[in-house]
């Protein structure tokens, strides 16, 4: 008898493989090198499988556990053939074999079940989780730090050369004295300094008893400062732009707020921001970021999203976090709604003292002229026009000052610095906020929020909770990535499979 005659009709395994039949698996198997001597290599084909049905099973499958159950499960025996691969070939073909191509068989995957399912692409709901790294929590980087250590180094090495330069001022040579130094300029002037005084490191003294002559001593300063930027220059490259962190132990995380439990107690801990897009309970997008915040990830997320699709959703429908001037600009750029809540979204909305606060700038009148005025009818004058941090479009904030607050009766109320108060103005973004107002407001809008708690906060609870993924095993961005593709490629599977399962249960 087959291993498919113990096996139940709607088995997830049977289910499975009639839904990968459908799929032509052996396009992402081309770089696989040819042998022509040696034992008889498993069928790709059937490795593919397993691997993707050990993540649909498990949520996160390692490779031991892999081999494990190609020796007993019969399952995994039906999909490969009675043949027991080892972690380690397993282990190969992941790293190796798939890696390159793991994203393209989580679109195309998608792509079948969304034609099957006939799911809604247009409503995309977006939110991001942060997942600890498998990284050493203690081993952290920092980089103002690192930057502030460096401009320390540079001093002492200012004062060090002011010394070789009195030292040296017979020879009329003399070391250029600057802010800042690279380091092979101090190499370079390491060189010069041990040709001057025929310096020979083999006959250095060290330790008690011997006494180092001041030629010594500086030279041995200008090697020990000259390594020390090479290692500062090195942390500040790994960091980036866009990072302040990184963990020694693995470079690509980077330290994070983490909720360790179930009160919301965080802790900072080296990690990745996970991304995804859910349409209709299915991750129809997933990404990792180095980003601390879910502010920068979105419009990588929406690239990655047109790329896969070929056209942006009309609704992405986020939390706070993602509601930025950048963020609204890109969706009225690409034709996109603007459903994502901005920071002061919940107090503007529930807060009515707040929202109709009269020393708030935004609700000072403007008269016929033009003009600003706060509730003490002083008029607030233009000062100047700046960019504003951060921003890629060339946002630009007005800032007024009021032309004077001595004696004013609200002055308590209504600033809490000395001077003429003064407030900065930006009728675009004020007006984008009105607009995401009234669309979470609305009827739609309101169902689309309650929506997006269910789909997109739910597929994380499932993901971390019931499918037991809650940290990142590998190390490297793009080993993380791998794996993520992997466990959002089971995540989906397994909804597939539990909604035809429904479907034949109520036939």
């Amino acid at each position: 008898m087959l291993i498919s005659d113990y096996l139940d009709i709607c088995d997830p395994v049977l289910t499975f493989d009639r839904f990968m039949e459908e799929i032509e698996l052996e396009k992402y198997l081309k770089s696989i090198p040819k042998h022509y001597t040696g034992r008889l290599r498993y069928n790709p084909v059937s490795m593919l499988k397993t691997v993707l049905f050990g993540f649909m099973t498990n949520g996160y499958i390692s490779l031991r556990e892999l081999e494990d159950q190609c020796k007993v499960n019969l399952r995994f025996m039906y999909l490969m053939e009675h043949e027991t691969p080892s972690y380690r070939t397993f282990g190969y073909f992941i790293n190796e074999v798939i890696r390159d191509s793991v994203e393209e068989i989580f679109n195309d995957i998608n792509q079948k079940i969304f034609e099957k399912e006939h799911v809604d692409l247009q409503h995309l709901y977006i939110d991001g989780s942060k997942f600890e790294a498998n990284a050493n929590k203690y081993s952290w980087v920092w980089k103002k730090a690192t930057e502030k250590s460096r401009y320390r180094l540079f001093d002492k090495i200012t004062h060090l050369f002011e010394e070789i330069n009195e030292e040296l001022s017979f020879t009329g040579m003399k070391f250029s004295i600057n802010s800042e130094y690279a380091p092979e300029y101090i190499k370079e002037a390491a060189e010069k300094y041990a040709g001057v005084w025929q310096l020979d490191e083999s006959e250095f003294v060290s330790g008690r008893g011997h006494h180092k002559s001041v030629q010594q001593r500086h030279y041995e300063k200008l090697t020990e400062y000259a390594e020390k930027l090479l290692e500062y220059v090195e942390k500040i490259h790994i960091c980036g732009e866009g990072r302040n962190s990184y963990s020694k132990t693995d470079h690509s995380a980077t330290f994070m707020r983490i909720k360790t439990d179930y009160m919301g107690n965080d802790q900072l801990l080296p990690a990745y921001n996970v991304q995804i897009g859910v349409a209709d309970e299915y991750i129809a997008v997933v990404d990792v970021n180095q980003y601390r915040t879910d502010m920068d990830c979105f419009i990588p997320l929406m690239n990655k999203f047109r790329n896969a699709y070929g056209f942006y959703p009309k609704y992405p429908i986020a939390d706070a976090g993602y509601g930025s001037y950048n963020n609204y600009i890109f969706c009225e750029q690409n034709g996109m709604e603007k459903y994502m809540k901005f920071t002061m979204f919940k107090k503007e909305t529930t807060d009515k003292k707040y929202h109709e606060d009269p020393f708030r700038a935004v609700n000072f009148p403007i008269g016929a002229d033009g003009i600003m005025r706060c509730p003490n009818k002083k008029a607030f004058r233009f000062k100047y026009r700046r960019l504003v941090k951060g921003s890629n479009y060339g946002r630009q904030e007005e800032i007024y000052e009021c032309e004077d607050c001595s004696a004013c009766p609200y002055a308590e109320r209504c600033k809490k610095t000395e001077g003429n108060r003064t407030v900065r103005i930006n009728q675009e973004l004020t007006s984008m906020h009105q607009e995401v107002i009234d669309n979470l407001e609305s009827i739609h809008g309101a169902l689309l929020r309650m929506n997006r708690s269910i789909q997109a906060e739910g597929t994380f609870g499932i993901m971390k909770n019931d499918r037991w993924y809650k940290r990142v095993v590998r190390r490297g961005l793009s080993s993380v990535r791998l794996e993520v593709f992997l466990v959002s490629i089971g995540q989906n599977l397994y909804k597939y499979h539990n909604k035809q399962l429904k479907k034949s249960m109520a036939a």
